[in-house]
C-alpha cells in the first residue's frame, strides 16, 4: 500500500468529520407503530417525513452498527437527479409515468437542500450541478445520445458542451465533450446523515444502534436483544440486505471504492478550474465519479472488487491495493498536473443492486411489511423519494391519507426476480465488469466513435438492456 494512506476506518468522510456517539441498543422486547430497519438515509428520512406527518406516531429505528455506517456514511457525495430503472419503467408503464418519476427526482435535490436549510445543520452541500465529460470518440456518441434521452425526460435544462466549454469548467485531459444537468449538488455524505439522525431524535423517534436485526417478517423485527413488534415493518436495509433471513438473493450488494487526495494547492486547483464544484463523472463503462470536497480534496470513485462471492460484505472498507492504484491512475488519467499528489485515504463499500437494476418502493398491504432500495449508486437523492413515498403508502394504508402523487410512481410496488445462485451470480458479476473494462480500453485504442460490442454484450448478460 502507497505510503501513508489510510485504508478503511469506513470512510474519509468518518475520519474527516469524526465518529459519532454510539447510541443504545435495543434493550429487550419492544412495541412501535413503526420499526425501521437499517439508520442509513432511506430509513432515517422515513422515519423524519412519518413523524413530521404524524407527530403522534411511535416510531423506532433499529441500526446493526451506528447511522450512517453502511453506503450512507461511504458514498461519493452525489446529491443528483439520476434514477435505476427510469427506461424500463417508461417500457412496463409507458413514457408520461417515468417522466413523472424523473420529475419527482429533479425535484428531490430541492427538497434534500431544503430540509438540510430548515433543520439548520451543514451537509457540505454546493449545488453546482453534475458534469458528465466524454475522453474518447465513442464516449462522446455516448454523451450525445444520453443528452438527448435526458431531454427526452422532460429535463429541458440540460446543457451540452463541446471540448472547449467543458475545458472552461473542468480542465479533464483528453474531454472532447460534457453535459451538465443543475439538478445535482456535491454534499458531505457523513455530515447528512449525523444532521438527519440527530433531526429524527429531536422529533422524538427512539434510534436503537448497536441491534443487528437478523429477521423481518408481519409484524416482527427480530434482534439478538429482543423483538420489536409493529404494525409496520420497514426495511431499508439497501446494499446489506443479502445478511436477512431469507434475503440472500434478494438484492446484490456491489462493491464500490473510493479515494481521497491530500488537500490540493492553489496553484494545483487554479490549473484545474472545477470553480462551479459540479460533481464529475464520465461515460465510460466501467464509469467513476468524483467530487472537489469542501476542505479542498479530490474524491473519486470506481468500482473495484465488484462482488464478493456469497453476497459478503466487508467490515471497515478496506480496500485492495490494486483498487487503490487504478483509482490512482483514473485521477492522473483525468489530470495528469497531479501525478504527484499524494492519495490520504481509501475505503470501499456495498450498494444494492437487484437483478434488473431497478429501484423500487413497495408496501405490502397483506403483512405490513416494507421496504425501498435497490438504487445501484444513486442513492442519495434516491433515498429521500423513497422515504416520502413509504411515509404516504403507510398514511394510505392505515387510512390516514389517500393516494398521492408519490404512490402513482411507476416504481411503487415493482417485482423483481432474485438473483442466480452462486458460483452463477459472482462469475456472472466478475465477468460483467471484466468485460466493461476490456470494452473502455478498447474503445480507447481504436478511437472509433461507436460504443464496443462487447459493453453490448455484457448488458445485456447483466439485464441492464
Amino acid at each position: 500500500m502507497s505510503s501513508g494512506v489510510v485504508n478503511g476506518g469506513v470512510s474519509f468522510w468518518y475520519a474527516d468529520d469524526g465518529f459519532p456517539g454510539v447510541r443504545e441498543p435495543l434493550g429487550g422486547d419492544a412495541s412501535a407503530d413503526v420499526v425501521i430497519v437499517g439508520g442509513g438515509y432511506t430509513g432515517l428520512w422515513t422515519a423524519y417525513y412519518l413523524k413530521k406527518a404524524v407527530p403522534f406516531l411511535r416510531i423506532t429505528v433499529l441500526e446493526q452498527k451506528f447511522c450512517g455506517y453502511g453506503a450512507s456514511g461511504r458514498n461519493g457525495g452525489w446529491l443528483y437527479n439520476g434514477i435505476a430503472g427510469r427506461d424500463r419503467y417508461a417500457k412496463l408503464h409507458g413514457h408520461e409515468a417515468a417522466v413523472r418519476l424523473q420529475r419527482a427526482m429533479n425535484d428531490t435535490v430541492d427538497e434534500v437542500v431544503r430540509v438540510v436549510g430548515e433543520e439548520g445543520f451543514d451537509a457540505g452541500l454546493h449545488k453546482g450541478g453534475v458534469l458528465e465529460v466524454a475522453r474518447s470518440p465513442a464516449q462522446l456518441a455516448r454523451l450525445r445520445a444520453f443528452h438527448e434521452h435526458e431531454l427526452s425526460y422532460g429535463e429541458k435544462d440540460r446543457e451540452l458542451y463541446g471540448a472547449r466549454e467543458t475545458a472552461e469548467r473542468v480542465r479533464v485531459a483528453d474531454a472532447v465533450g460534457s453535459s451538465w444537468t443543475p439538478h445535482g449538488a456535491r454534499v458531505h455524505p457523513v455530515r447528512l446523515v449525523k444532521g438527519l439522525a440527530a433531526a429524527v431524535e429531536a422529533l422524538g423517534v427512539t434510534v436503537h444502534e448497536q441491534t443487528p436485526v437478523t429477521e423481518i417478517r408481519a409484524k416482527h423485527a427480530v434482534t439478538p436483544y429482543g423483538t420489536v413488534r409493529a404494525p409496520y415493518v420497514l426495511r431499508c436495509t439497501e446494499g446489506f440486505t443479502a445478511a436477512l433471513k431469507g434475503q440472500r438473493r434478494t438484492w446484490l450488494p456491489m462493491n464500490s471504492s473510493m479515494i481521497a487526495t491530500e488537500p490540493l494547492s492553489e496553484e494545483q486547483w487554479a490549473a484545474i478550474g472545477w470553480e462551479g464544484r459540479q460533481t464529475l463523472g464520465d461515460m465510460a463503462h466501467a464509469y467513476m465519479y468524483a467530487q472537489r470536497t469542501s476542505d479542498g480534496r479530490i474524491a473519486l470513485g470506481g468500482r473495484g472488487v465488484p462482488y464478493r462471492f456469497g453476497s459478503r460484505t466487508d467490515n471497515d472498507g478496506r480496500t485492495q491495493e490494486a483498487t487503490v492504484e487504478a483509482l490512482r491512475e483514473v485521477l492522473v488519467g483525468f489530470f495528469p498536473m497531479l501525478a504527484g499528489v499524494r492519495v490520504a485515504h481509501a475505503w470501499s463499500g456495498v450498494l444494492g443492486v437487484p437483478r434488473d437494476w431497478c429501484a423500487s418502493v413497495t408496501l405490502d398491504r397483506s403483512t405490513g411489511v416494507g421496504w425501498a432500495g435497490g438504487y445501484v449508486g444513486s442513492g442519495v437523492a434516491t433515498a429521500n423519494l423513497a422515504a416520502r413515498t413509504l411515509r404516504d403508502l403507510v398514511q394510505q394504508d392505515s387510512g390516514q391519507g389517500g393516494r398521492t402523487e408519490l404512490t402513482d410512481l411507476p416504481w411503487v410496488g415493482h417485482k423483481v426476480r432474485r438473483w442466480e445462485p452462486e458460483p452463477l451470480r459472482w462469475l456472472g458479476v466478475q465477468g460483467m465488469y471484466a468485460t466493461y473494462r476490456a470494452a473502455d480500453r478498447r474503445e480507447f485504442v481504436s478511437r472509433r466513435g461507436e460504443s464496443s460490442r462487447l459493453a453490448r454484450w455484457a448488458d445485456r448478460v447483466a439485464g441492464r438492456r
